[in-house]
């Protein structure tokens, strides 16, 4: 990660954690009580050079099995408050311990699942060639609301045009998207359907 990246980092980060401190315990405390233990959600994602890291988030789905034992589909699990912190992004607060401890980025593109790592094209792997973010470039161009496909060639534009104007850029446009609830999921998703590869491509 470049140092002046990092550096960006930790001037928001630290006094961000400081500054919503206590919305970080309010939401614990409501999950506690509306959704349960766990209060975070775990998982190992790629990061850097896809090597993988633990990214955390506030849980926002139930751990609700069918009879065989198989979890039952997002839509099923995302509860009525979890719909909620998605809609805020309020459960994405505890990825900024991700990016203290220098897993992640503020601004990068965003960390998908490990088994997505051998479906991707080499065009759309070069993705890892940046730390993964809080936010990024496809985010604040449509989110949930593009294709993978187009998602991915925003990812890749990011990582060739890289400045710290940019990341600013991206932390304003992003502040907005929020605030406007745009992209959150899918047409008939409750957040994204699974990337199964652009096969065609390789």
């Amino acid at each position: 990660m470049p140092l002046r990246k990092r550096l960006l980092d930790l001037a928001f980060t630290i006094p961000g954690l400081l500054a919503i401190s206590l919305v970080f315990i309010i939401v614990a405390l409501l999950i506690l009580a509306r959704i349960g233990c766990p209060v975070f959600f775990r998982q190992e994602r790629p990061g850097l050079n896809a090597r993988p890291f633990s990214l955390y988030k506030f849980r926002t789905m139930t751990g609700s099995r069918d009879e065989d034992g198989a979890l039952l589909p997002d839509a099923q699990r995302l509860t009525p408050f979890g719909r909620f912190l998605r809609a805020t992004s309020l459960d994405e607060l505890p990825e900024l311990f991700n990016v203290l401890k220098g897993d992640m980025s503020l601004v990068g593109p965003r960390p998908l699942l490990m088994r997505y790592l051998d479906r991707y094209t080499p065009e759309q792997f070069r993705r890892h060639e940046m730390p993964p973010g809080l936010t990024g470039w496809a985010q604040v161009n449509g989110r949930n609301a593009l294709s993978w496909e187009e998602k991915f060639e925003l990812d890749v534009w990011y990582v060739d045009h890289w400045s710290l104007w940019l990341d600013v850029k991206i932390l304003a446009l992003t502040l907005w998207k929020v605030l406007k609830k745009e992209g959150i999921s899918q047409a008939g998703h409750a957040t994204m359907e699974e990337f199964m590869g652009t096969r065609s491509e390789k």
